[in-house]
Protein backbone atom coordinates (compact mmCIF):
# COMPACT_ATOMS: atom_id res chain seq x y z
CA UNK A 1 0.00 0.00 0.00
CA UNK A 2 1.31 3.47 -0.85
CA UNK A 3 1.79 5.62 2.24
CA UNK A 4 1.80 9.27 1.22
CA UNK A 5 4.37 11.36 3.06
CA UNK A 6 5.57 14.88 2.22
CA UNK A 7 9.18 15.43 1.25
CA UNK A 8 11.33 17.16 3.84
CA UNK A 9 13.14 20.10 2.17
CA UNK A 10 15.55 20.27 5.09
CA UNK A 11 17.12 17.02 3.95
CA UNK A 12 18.47 18.57 0.73
CA UNK A 13 19.45 16.07 -1.94
CA UNK A 14 18.75 13.22 0.45
CA UNK A 15 15.09 14.19 0.78
CA UNK A 16 12.56 11.41 0.99
CA UNK A 17 10.55 10.51 -2.09
CA UNK A 18 7.18 12.31 -2.39
CA UNK A 19 5.45 9.11 -1.26
CA UNK A 20 6.57 5.74 0.02
CA UNK A 21 5.57 2.22 -0.88
CA UNK A 22 6.88 -1.30 -0.66
CA UNK A 23 7.56 -3.10 -3.92
CA UNK A 24 7.04 -6.88 -3.73
CA UNK A 25 9.76 -8.93 -5.42
CA UNK A 26 7.19 -10.69 -7.61
CA UNK A 27 6.39 -7.41 -9.40
CA UNK A 28 9.90 -7.18 -10.84
CA UNK A 29 9.93 -7.96 -14.57
CA UNK A 30 12.62 -10.64 -14.63
CA UNK A 31 12.73 -11.20 -18.39
CA UNK A 32 11.85 -9.28 -21.57
CA UNK A 33 8.18 -9.46 -22.57
CA UNK A 34 9.21 -11.44 -25.65
CA UNK A 35 10.31 -14.18 -23.24
CA UNK A 36 6.93 -13.99 -21.47
CA UNK A 37 4.95 -14.76 -24.64
CA UNK A 38 4.23 -11.10 -25.50
CA UNK A 39 5.23 -8.76 -28.27
CA UNK A 40 7.23 -5.64 -27.35
CA UNK A 41 4.07 -3.54 -27.51
CA UNK A 42 1.98 -6.15 -25.71
CA UNK A 43 2.93 -4.92 -22.23
CA UNK A 44 0.30 -3.25 -20.07
CA UNK A 45 -0.21 0.51 -19.99
CA UNK A 46 -1.71 2.48 -17.11
CA UNK A 47 -2.72 5.96 -18.28
CA UNK A 48 -3.51 8.81 -15.89
CA UNK A 49 -5.20 12.18 -16.46
CA UNK A 50 -3.03 14.97 -15.00
CA UNK A 51 -6.01 17.11 -14.05
CA UNK A 52 -8.50 14.60 -12.68
CA UNK A 53 -6.31 11.65 -11.75
CA UNK A 54 -8.66 9.35 -13.72
CA UNK A 55 -7.03 6.05 -14.70
CA UNK A 56 -7.31 3.88 -17.82
CA UNK A 57 -6.02 0.30 -18.07
CA UNK A 58 -5.02 -0.77 -21.55
CA UNK A 59 -2.24 -2.38 -23.60
CA UNK A 60 0.67 -0.47 -25.02
CA UNK A 61 -0.22 -1.20 -28.65
CA UNK A 62 -3.34 0.91 -28.11
CA UNK A 63 -1.47 4.05 -27.01
CA UNK A 64 -2.63 5.89 -30.14
CA UNK A 65 -6.17 5.84 -28.67
CA UNK A 66 -4.91 8.13 -25.90
CA UNK A 67 -3.16 10.65 -28.17
CA UNK A 68 -4.52 13.25 -30.57
CA UNK A 69 -3.48 14.50 -34.02
CA UNK A 70 -0.97 17.29 -33.54
CA UNK A 71 0.61 15.77 -30.45
CA UNK A 72 4.37 15.18 -30.64
CA UNK A 73 6.20 12.28 -29.02
CA UNK A 74 9.84 13.05 -28.22
CA UNK A 75 12.16 10.03 -28.06
CA UNK A 76 15.71 9.44 -26.83
CA UNK A 77 17.59 7.74 -29.68
CA UNK A 78 20.65 6.83 -27.62
CA UNK A 79 21.80 3.25 -28.07
CA UNK A 80 22.75 1.07 -25.10
CA UNK A 81 26.37 0.02 -24.68
CA UNK A 82 27.51 -3.37 -23.34
CA UNK A 83 28.75 -1.43 -20.32
CA UNK A 84 29.59 -4.22 -17.84
CA UNK A 85 33.09 -5.67 -18.18
CA UNK A 86 35.18 -8.20 -16.29
CA UNK A 87 38.75 -7.17 -15.50
CA UNK A 88 41.80 -8.57 -13.76
CA UNK A 89 43.73 -6.01 -11.72
CA UNK A 90 47.48 -5.83 -12.24
CA UNK A 91 50.04 -3.83 -10.24
CA UNK A 92 51.50 -0.80 -11.98
CA UNK A 93 53.25 0.64 -8.93
CA UNK A 94 53.43 0.21 -5.15
CA UNK A 95 50.17 2.09 -4.53
CA UNK A 96 48.14 -0.76 -6.02
CA UNK A 97 46.16 -2.84 -3.51
CA UNK A 98 43.92 -4.60 -6.03
CA UNK A 99 46.52 -6.73 -7.83
CA UNK A 100 45.26 -10.25 -8.54
CA UNK A 101 41.61 -9.40 -7.91
CA UNK A 102 38.91 -10.14 -10.45
CA UNK A 103 36.70 -7.06 -10.69
CA UNK A 104 33.59 -5.91 -12.51
CA UNK A 105 33.87 -2.57 -14.26
CA UNK A 106 30.67 -0.70 -15.12
CA UNK A 107 30.95 2.27 -17.45
CA UNK A 108 29.33 5.40 -16.02
CA UNK A 109 30.07 8.21 -18.47
CA UNK A 110 32.55 9.30 -21.11
CA UNK A 111 34.64 12.46 -20.72
CA UNK A 112 35.32 14.80 -23.63
CA UNK A 113 39.01 13.85 -23.55
CA UNK A 114 38.10 10.19 -24.14
CA UNK A 115 38.55 9.01 -20.56
CA UNK A 116 35.70 7.18 -18.81
CA UNK A 117 34.28 7.24 -15.31
CA UNK A 118 33.52 3.74 -14.07
CA UNK A 119 32.05 1.98 -11.07
CA UNK A 120 34.29 -0.85 -9.88
CA UNK A 121 32.71 -3.80 -8.05
CA UNK A 122 34.22 -6.79 -6.30
CA UNK A 123 33.28 -10.43 -6.87
CA UNK A 124 30.12 -10.02 -4.78
CA UNK A 125 29.01 -6.99 -6.82
CA UNK A 126 29.76 -4.67 -3.94
CA UNK A 127 31.62 -1.41 -4.57
CA UNK A 128 35.38 -1.97 -4.39
CA UNK A 129 36.59 -0.24 -1.22
CA UNK A 130 40.35 -0.50 -1.77
CA UNK A 131 42.64 1.94 -3.53
CA UNK A 132 42.90 1.51 -7.30
CA UNK A 133 45.64 4.01 -7.96
CA UNK A 134 48.61 2.30 -9.55
CA UNK A 135 46.33 -0.34 -11.09
CA UNK A 136 46.11 -1.58 -14.65
CA UNK A 137 42.82 -3.23 -15.50
CA UNK A 138 43.24 -6.03 -18.04
CA UNK A 139 39.95 -6.64 -19.80
CA UNK A 140 41.28 -9.08 -22.35
CA UNK A 141 44.65 -10.46 -23.29
CA UNK A 142 44.52 -12.16 -26.65
CA UNK A 143 41.82 -14.79 -26.50
CA UNK A 144 40.05 -16.58 -29.34
CA UNK A 145 39.04 -13.29 -30.99
CA UNK A 146 42.51 -11.80 -30.59
CA UNK A 147 41.16 -8.85 -28.64
CA UNK A 148 43.46 -6.98 -26.32
CA UNK A 149 42.03 -4.25 -24.13
CA UNK A 150 43.27 -2.74 -20.90
CA UNK A 151 42.74 0.46 -18.93
CA UNK A 152 44.89 2.65 -16.71
CA UNK A 153 43.30 3.97 -13.51
CA UNK A 154 43.86 7.74 -13.47
CA UNK A 155 42.27 8.50 -10.11
CA UNK A 156 38.93 9.28 -8.51
CA UNK A 157 36.15 10.90 -10.51
CA UNK A 158 36.24 14.58 -9.41
CA UNK A 159 32.43 14.79 -9.41
CA UNK A 160 31.42 11.43 -7.90
CA UNK A 161 33.85 9.94 -5.40
CA UNK A 162 32.32 6.46 -5.81
CA UNK A 163 33.61 6.36 -9.37
CA UNK A 164 37.10 5.98 -10.82
CA UNK A 165 38.41 7.70 -13.92
CA UNK A 166 40.18 5.40 -16.38
CA UNK A 167 41.66 5.55 -19.85
CA UNK A 168 41.33 2.58 -22.18
CA UNK A 169 44.18 1.37 -24.37
CA UNK A 170 41.87 1.79 -27.39
CA UNK A 171 39.59 4.63 -28.44
CA UNK A 172 36.82 5.51 -30.90
CA UNK A 173 35.65 2.72 -33.21
CA UNK A 174 38.25 0.12 -32.09
CA UNK A 175 37.14 0.62 -28.47
CA UNK A 176 33.45 0.30 -29.37
CA UNK A 177 34.21 -2.87 -31.32
CA UNK A 178 36.09 -4.38 -28.35
CA UNK A 179 33.33 -3.43 -25.93
CA UNK A 180 30.75 -5.11 -28.18
CA UNK A 181 32.75 -8.35 -28.00
CA UNK A 182 33.80 -8.26 -24.36
CA UNK A 183 31.04 -6.42 -22.54
CA UNK A 184 27.49 -7.24 -21.53
CA UNK A 185 24.52 -5.10 -20.51
CA UNK A 186 24.45 -3.79 -16.94
CA UNK A 187 22.30 -6.28 -15.07
CA UNK A 188 20.60 -5.97 -11.70
CA UNK A 189 19.45 -8.58 -9.21
CA UNK A 190 15.95 -9.01 -10.61
CA UNK A 191 17.03 -10.10 -14.11
CA UNK A 192 16.63 -13.87 -14.29
CA UNK A 193 19.34 -14.34 -16.91
CA UNK A 194 22.11 -12.40 -18.69
CA UNK A 195 19.89 -11.30 -21.58
CA UNK A 196 21.49 -10.36 -24.90
CA UNK A 197 22.17 -6.70 -25.63
CA UNK A 198 19.44 -6.59 -28.29
CA UNK A 199 16.85 -6.89 -25.54
CA UNK A 200 18.22 -3.68 -24.02
CA UNK A 201 17.75 -1.59 -27.18
CA UNK A 202 14.79 0.42 -28.40
CA UNK A 203 13.92 -0.20 -32.05
CA UNK A 204 14.80 3.39 -32.98
CA UNK A 205 18.14 3.60 -31.09
CA UNK A 206 20.91 4.81 -33.38
CA UNK A 207 23.80 6.45 -31.50
CA UNK A 208 25.77 4.32 -28.98
CA UNK A 209 26.42 5.94 -25.64
CA UNK A 210 23.97 5.00 -22.88
CA UNK A 211 25.31 2.69 -20.20
CA UNK A 212 21.75 1.69 -19.31
CA UNK A 213 18.78 1.52 -21.65
CA UNK A 214 16.54 4.59 -21.90
CA UNK A 215 13.76 2.10 -21.31
CA UNK A 216 10.58 4.18 -21.49
CA UNK A 217 10.37 3.66 -25.25
CA UNK A 218 11.21 -0.02 -25.30
CA UNK A 219 7.64 -1.10 -26.07
CA UNK A 220 7.43 0.81 -29.34
CA UNK A 221 7.62 -1.20 -32.56
CA UNK A 222 8.11 0.15 -36.06
CA UNK A 223 4.54 -0.87 -36.87
CA UNK A 224 3.23 1.14 -33.93
CA UNK A 225 5.37 4.16 -34.84
CA UNK A 226 3.95 4.10 -38.38
CA UNK A 227 0.41 3.86 -37.01
CA UNK A 228 1.03 6.94 -34.88
CA UNK A 229 2.34 8.90 -37.85
CA UNK A 230 -0.69 7.84 -39.92
CA UNK A 231 -2.94 9.25 -37.20
CA UNK A 232 -1.20 12.62 -37.39
CA UNK A 233 0.91 12.20 -34.25
CA UNK A 234 4.36 13.65 -34.86
CA UNK A 235 7.68 12.32 -33.59
CA UNK A 236 11.00 13.97 -32.75
CA UNK A 237 14.29 12.44 -31.62
CA UNK A 238 17.04 13.73 -29.38
CA UNK A 239 20.04 11.92 -27.93
CA UNK A 240 20.87 11.81 -24.23
CA UNK A 241 23.38 9.19 -23.14
CA UNK A 242 21.97 7.83 -19.89
CA UNK A 243 24.32 7.09 -17.02
CA UNK A 244 24.18 4.50 -14.27
CA UNK A 245 20.95 4.42 -12.29
CA UNK A 246 22.63 2.85 -9.25
CA UNK A 247 26.02 2.95 -7.56
CA UNK A 248 25.09 -0.28 -5.75
CA UNK A 249 24.70 1.57 -2.45
CA UNK A 250 21.10 2.38 -1.55
CA UNK A 251 21.90 5.20 0.86
CA UNK A 252 24.34 6.85 -1.55
CA UNK A 253 21.89 6.49 -4.46
CA UNK A 254 19.12 8.21 -2.47
CA UNK A 255 21.28 11.21 -1.64
CA UNK A 256 23.24 11.65 -4.85
CA UNK A 257 22.15 14.32 -7.34
CA UNK A 258 21.45 13.53 -10.97
CA UNK A 259 24.38 12.33 -13.06
CA UNK A 260 26.02 14.60 -15.63
CA UNK A 261 24.77 13.26 -18.97
CA UNK A 262 25.63 14.51 -22.48
CA UNK A 263 22.79 15.31 -24.88
CA UNK A 264 22.14 16.71 -28.34
CA UNK A 265 19.04 18.15 -30.00
CA UNK A 266 19.32 18.88 -33.73
CA UNK A 267 17.51 21.58 -35.71
CA UNK A 268 14.84 19.39 -37.37
CA UNK A 269 13.75 17.94 -34.03
CA UNK A 270 13.67 21.37 -32.38
CA UNK A 271 11.52 22.67 -35.22
CA UNK A 272 9.05 19.77 -34.88
CA UNK A 273 8.71 20.32 -31.13
CA UNK A 274 8.23 24.08 -31.46
CA UNK A 275 5.75 23.69 -34.33
CA UNK A 276 3.64 21.20 -32.37
CA UNK A 277 3.65 23.53 -29.36
CA UNK A 278 2.62 26.53 -31.46
CA UNK A 279 -0.28 24.59 -32.99
CA UNK A 280 -1.65 23.49 -29.64
CA UNK A 281 -0.36 19.92 -29.69
CA UNK A 282 0.91 18.22 -26.57
CA UNK A 283 4.61 17.45 -26.17
CA UNK A 284 4.87 13.96 -24.70
CA UNK A 285 8.32 13.05 -23.41
CA UNK A 286 9.18 9.37 -23.81
CA UNK A 287 11.20 8.91 -20.64
CA UNK A 288 12.62 11.02 -17.85
CA UNK A 289 15.85 11.48 -19.85
CA UNK A 290 13.87 13.38 -22.49
CA UNK A 291 12.25 15.60 -19.85
CA UNK A 292 15.65 16.52 -18.40
CA UNK A 293 17.13 17.29 -21.82
CA UNK A 294 14.19 19.42 -22.99
CA UNK A 295 13.92 21.34 -19.74
CA UNK A 296 17.65 22.05 -19.80
CA UNK A 297 17.48 23.92 -23.11
CA UNK A 298 14.01 25.51 -23.16
CA UNK A 299 13.47 29.23 -22.73
CA UNK A 300 10.76 30.61 -20.44
CA UNK A 301 8.17 30.45 -23.23
CA UNK A 302 8.78 26.73 -23.73
CA UNK A 303 10.63 27.01 -27.04
CA UNK A 304 13.65 24.80 -27.58
CA UNK A 305 16.68 25.33 -29.76
CA UNK A 306 19.20 23.02 -31.34
CA UNK A 307 21.77 22.38 -28.63
CA UNK A 308 24.64 20.17 -27.59
CA UNK A 309 25.89 19.95 -24.02
CA UNK A 310 25.49 18.13 -20.73
CA UNK A 311 22.83 18.27 -18.07
CA UNK A 312 22.70 17.38 -14.41
CA UNK A 313 19.22 18.86 -13.95
CA UNK A 314 17.31 17.29 -11.09
CA UNK A 315 13.61 18.05 -11.20
CA UNK A 316 12.05 18.20 -7.75
CA UNK A 317 8.58 18.99 -6.34
CA UNK A 318 7.50 22.50 -7.25
CA UNK A 319 9.40 22.61 -10.56
CA UNK A 320 7.40 24.34 -13.32
CA UNK A 321 7.63 22.44 -16.59
CA UNK A 322 8.34 24.57 -19.65
CA UNK A 323 8.09 22.06 -22.50
CA UNK A 324 6.66 18.66 -21.64
CA UNK A 325 2.88 18.32 -21.35
CA UNK A 326 2.94 14.58 -20.79
CA UNK A 327 5.27 11.75 -19.86
CA UNK A 328 5.54 8.12 -20.88
CA UNK A 329 7.65 6.21 -18.38
CA UNK A 330 7.94 2.98 -16.45
CA UNK A 331 7.11 2.48 -12.80
CA UNK A 332 9.85 3.68 -10.50
CA UNK A 333 11.24 2.12 -7.36
CA UNK A 334 10.58 3.42 -3.83
CA UNK A 335 12.85 6.37 -2.97
CA UNK A 336 13.90 6.81 -6.63
CA UNK A 337 14.67 10.40 -7.61
CA UNK A 338 12.48 9.86 -10.68
CA UNK A 339 9.46 10.03 -8.37
CA UNK A 340 10.40 13.63 -7.62
CA UNK A 341 10.43 14.33 -11.36
CA UNK A 342 6.94 12.86 -11.67
CA UNK A 343 5.62 15.42 -9.19
CA UNK A 344 6.26 18.11 -11.81
CA UNK A 345 3.45 16.45 -13.80
CA UNK A 346 1.14 15.48 -10.94
CA UNK A 347 1.17 16.28 -7.20
CA UNK A 348 1.89 13.45 -4.75
CA UNK A 349 -1.76 13.18 -3.73
CA UNK A 350 -2.59 12.18 -7.33
CA UNK A 351 0.55 10.17 -8.02
CA UNK A 352 0.03 8.03 -4.93
CA UNK A 353 -3.25 6.49 -6.19
CA UNK A 354 -1.58 5.63 -9.52
CA UNK A 355 1.01 3.56 -7.72
CA UNK A 356 -1.61 2.07 -5.40
CA UNK A 357 -3.52 0.93 -8.49
CA UNK A 358 -0.38 -0.39 -10.19
CA UNK A 359 0.48 -2.45 -7.11
CA UNK A 360 -3.07 -3.70 -6.68
CA UNK A 361 -3.34 -4.71 -10.36
CA UNK A 362 0.16 -6.23 -10.35
CA UNK A 363 1.80 -4.12 -13.01
CA UNK A 364 5.44 -5.02 -13.54
CA UNK A 365 8.41 -2.78 -12.68
CA UNK A 366 11.86 -2.18 -14.22
CA UNK A 367 13.12 -1.98 -17.79
CA UNK A 368 11.24 -5.04 -19.06
CA UNK A 369 8.04 -4.12 -17.24
CA UNK A 370 4.83 -2.23 -17.96
CA UNK A 371 4.34 1.44 -18.81
CA UNK A 372 2.73 4.51 -17.29
CA UNK A 373 1.40 7.41 -19.38
CA UNK A 374 0.66 10.74 -17.68
CA UNK A 375 -1.30 13.20 -19.85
Amino acid sequence: MVRLTPSDPAQGTAAQAPFRFSLPDDLAAREPPEKRGLTRDGVRLLAADRLTGALIHTRFHRIADLLSPGDCLVFNASRTLPAALTAMAEREDDRCTAAGHRLQVRLARRWEDGAWSVLVLDGDEEPWIGDLLGTRLVLAAGGPAGIELSAQVLGRDPLVDRLWKIRFSLSDAPLMDSLSRLGSPVRYWYASAPWDLDYYQTVYAREPGSVEMPSAGRAFTWKLLMELRAKGIDTAFLVLHAGLSSYMDQEFDAGHPASVEPFRLDDPAAERINRAKERGGRIVAVGTTVVRALESIADDSGRVRASRGSTCLRITPGYRLKVADGLLTGFHEPEASHLDLLTAFMPPEKLGPIYEEALREKYLWHEFGDANLIL
